[in-house]
């Protein structure tokens, strides 16, 4: 688990320095050669740069252990770290749509194969970087790290739509026509779609664990069938989990034989806790209650 801990540490140390660099090749080549949709992705670059620091630090926190003022633990840091970073690719879109039509109401600037080696350098660089931490982040259930993928992912689409938006506007120039022109900055508004849209999913799903959403039906499914494989559990009375960042927690209510002693419903209670734990790795703790079940006449 440390391993995987500092494999987490590393991957988002490497997003942010990532993030840096592109944030200064992006600006510095779009202002240099005027190309809005460059630095528009360029922008959106820099609000990586926050939200993975903010990736970063919710990292480290919820790995803190337990302790007497957060007796569940710190894993909910990593989901306000993930809403953190829907908020900024929320804003992103939205300063996308912006610097595009300005660009569009602008004097037409003349393409440059450079703005288009860059964005393609950014395009290769972040898929490289989305594939990385989403494998890495799935694996370890991590929030901050699945939202830092998702970030890199949005600068996939915004690199995809930059290069095929010069492009057009580079073929435009060399054929003289005229609309070619206005294909960057209309990739411009066609990557703050898919930005928002990132940004909407990403929220939602914060903002379901936040409010302590319970999780998929199919995650309920295979955690009741597991505390029914136990043999003195007569009845699933009621069960229940939610997302607490990078680990599950839950709550399950079951009948068993009414004769059982306590220290034979303390051994149930074990077994299903152990059961659970061992079948589905992302549980965290697991609260049983034992209510009686009497056998009818």
């Amino acid at each position: 688990m440390s391993t995987l801990k500092s494999s987490a540490i590393l991957a988002l140390w490497i997003s942010l320095i990532s993030n840096l660099i592109l944030t200064a090749l992006k600006i510095v080549v779009g202002y240099v050669f005027n190309s809005q949709v460059l630095i528009a992705d360029g922008i959106h670059n820099a609000g990586d740069v926050v939200a993975t620091i903010a990736a970063l630090t919710s990292s480290m926190v919820s790995k803190k252990p337990a302790d007497d003022d957060h007796p569940y633990g710190h894993g909910k840091a990593e989901v306000i770290s993930s809403a953190f970073v829907a908020i900024i690719l929320a804003f992103a879109a939205i300063f996308m749509v912006y610097k595009s039509i300005e660009a569009i109401l602008m004097p037409i600037a003349e393409a440059s194969i450079i703005t288009l080696i860059a964005a393609f350098i950014s395009l290769l660089w972040k898929q490289g970087l989305y594939t990385y931490c989403i494998r890495l982040g799935r694996e370890m259930n991590s929030k901050s790290l699945i939202a830092t993928a998702n970030d890199h992912l949005a600068d996939v689409y915004a690199s995809l739509a930059a290069v095929a938006g010069i492009g057009v506007a580079l073929i435009g120039g060399y054929y003289n026509m005229s609309f070619g022109h206005y294909g960057d900055p209309v990739a411009g508004i066609l990557v703050s779609y898919f930005v928002m849209r990132l940004a909407f999913k990403m929220g939602k799903e914060s903002i379901g664990i936040l409010m302590e959403a319970n999780v998929t039906a199919e995650q309920l499914g295979q955690l009741e069938n597991i505390v029914r494989s136990i043999p003195q559990v007569k009845r699933v009375d009621r069960i229940r989990a939610r997302d607490h960042g990078h680990y599950m927690i839950v709550d399950i209510r079951v009948s068993v034989p009414n004769e059982l002693t306590i220290q034979e419903g303390h051994d149930v209670s074990l077994l299903i806790k152990n059961a659970i734990k061992n079948e589905v790795q992302a549980v965290g703790e697991v609260l049983v209650h034992l209510n009686p079940w009497y056998e009818k006449k």
